[in-house]
């Protein structure tokens, strides 16, 4: 009667353990309460927990990862058969026993046991144990399904957000930034860069949302490579631990991942992913961000394509200044945002005659030397414009009357100077301040006023709107 309530003790034991493996669905807490179990129940026993893939942290557990080169033949046979296996040893005095952790679909790994002062195992014991290392991989089995299904709907929602914020109607920059802090915080990358290669497939053009480091003269080593593998091999890259012998950069990357984009069977460009940690990403990662491009590319080309096509409409072709509509806009956003600004316009003294002297090809050229002079004269946010024919603006946000007419002067030299064949330029420059009431038609009319007055009085000179005004009076 004692042995028989014994074993009932031990199998109520036995139902309990089994609800606490089964009462949580994360893998990590559920292996630190394995071996808090075998400690209450074997408390002078050692253990070890071979797993056959764990990607995860335990550094205060007894887990390994299972060696398949391993010369341990009695590790192999029971995670490959699924059989409990035993070692003895009369020299140390202890046994040990090997038991697979088995669920529905598969074998999830194997604990071993070691018994000390001991060259047997008790039958009772091995039943007990196989039936808990039995419940161990059914647990470890549903936590692992349930952390797979919810990482697929989160790789989905991942793919779903991204796609819906690349088919939207914000610029490439923000978009390129926003899938960049996505696959940054999925997985948990250092630097992520996206390229254009040129049509030539020689020069590699940096996109918005490539992290800072893709900037450096160390990257292009990275860059060089993954696109001369990309030229000889079409096929994604995912490499555990990248070798580059020319790199001496303190913070080598190991891990990377790069995805190549091919129209028409040419390198269009590619993403790559990276990590200083050999073998950081895993496999499952590396498929993710393939879907992750491909969702991509589509919505990228197209986005381009608009900006391309949105560049040519407020671009002159010729000059390669903005259109007038452009400029148009941009003065009178201006004159609604900033305290003052200075409008110039800029006409090419007697261009017929150039055209009538050396044909309108050569009156071409002319016209884009004065725009590159412009374009080399004017800041980032300032605006330069054909506004028709052979006059062109300029217009200065934020800037004084006596800053615009240095610039116009000083435009008015160089084109003396440098032009060929010889031609000069006129200026009329206009101004508006915040204090006083304006509107855009005033003020290129008060520009337009002062370059009539400019041509009429010797040309190849600069005259302000407070000049016509004090001549007009």
């Amino acid at each position: 009667m004692g042995v028989l309530q014994n074993q009932l003790e031990r199998y109520k034991k036995l139902f309990h353990i089994s609800e606490k493996l089964h009462s949580t669905m994360n893998a990590d807490l559920l292996l630190g309460e394995l071996f808090v179990i075998l400690k209450e129940v074997y408390p002078n026993y050692s253990y070890i927990l071979l797993l056959s893939h764990d990607t995860h942290c335990h550094n205060d557990l007894p887990i390994i990862e299972i060696d398949y080169d391993s010369d341990n033949f009695a590790v192999v046979t029971a995670y490959t058969t699924g059989i409990n296996q035993f070692e003895y040893s009369s020299d140390e005095q202890h046994a040990i026993l090997y038991a697979p952790l088995k669920g529905r679909q598969g074998i999830y790994g194997v604990l071993q046991i070691i018994v000390p002062d001991s060259i047997t195992f008790p039958d009772e014991e091995i039943e007990f144990i196989t039936l808990f290392t039995n419940c161990a991989g059914s647990a470890l089995e549903n936590a692992r399904l349930y952390q797979q299904n919810h990482q697929v709907i989160s790789n989905l929602k991942l793919l779903n957000d991204t796609s819906q914020r690349l088919n939207s109607n914000s610029r490439l920059a923000e978009k390129m930034s926003y899938v960049s802090d996505q696959i940054k915080a999925s997985f948990e990358a250092e630097e992520v860069g996206f390229f254009l290669v040129s049509d030539d497939q020689t020069t590699v053009k940096i996109l918005p949302g490539t992290t800072r480091y893709f900037f450096s003269k160390q990257a292009r080593i990275y860059l060089d490579y993954i696109k001369k593998k990309f030229l000889l091999d079409p096929e994604p890259l995912f490499i555990g631990d990248v070798n580059l012998h020319k790199i001496v950069d303190f913070k080598n990357f190991h891990s990377v991942m790069a995805i190549p984009v091919f129209q028409n069977e040419i390198l269009r460009g590619f993403s790559i992913v990276m990590h200083h940690k050999p073998y950081f990403f895993s496999f499952e990662a590396f498929k993710l961000l393939q879907s992750l491009i491909q969702h991509s590319s589509l919505a990228l080309t197209n986005t381009l394509l608009r900006e391309e096509l949105s560049r040519l409409v407020i671009t002159d072709h010729l000059t390669k200044l903005h259109s007038r509509k452009f400029l148009d806009e941009k003065i009178q956003q201006s004159m609604k945002e900033d305290d003052e600004g200075t409008f110039i316009l800029v006409d090419l003294d007697n261009f017929k005659k150039v055209n009538d002297s050396f044909g309108h090809q050569i009156g071409d050229e002319v016209l884009v030397q004065v725009a590159i002079l412009i374009k080399s004269g004017i800041r980032k946010n300032d605006i330069g414009a054909r506004w028709g024919g052979e006059e062109l603006a300029i217009y200065l946000p934020g800037v004084s009357l006596e800053k615009g007419v240095s610039i116009a002067e000083r435009l008015v030299v160089m084109v003396n100077e440098t032009s060929t064949p010889h031609v000069t330029v006129s200026c009329g420059v206009s101004y508006w301040h915040q204090d006083y009431p304006d509107t855009y038609q005033a003020l290129f009319k008060r520009a337009d006023e002062a370059l009539y007055f400019a041509k009429e009085t010797g040309k190849n000179k600069v005259v302000t709107q407070a000049d016509y005004n004090k001549e007009a009076g």
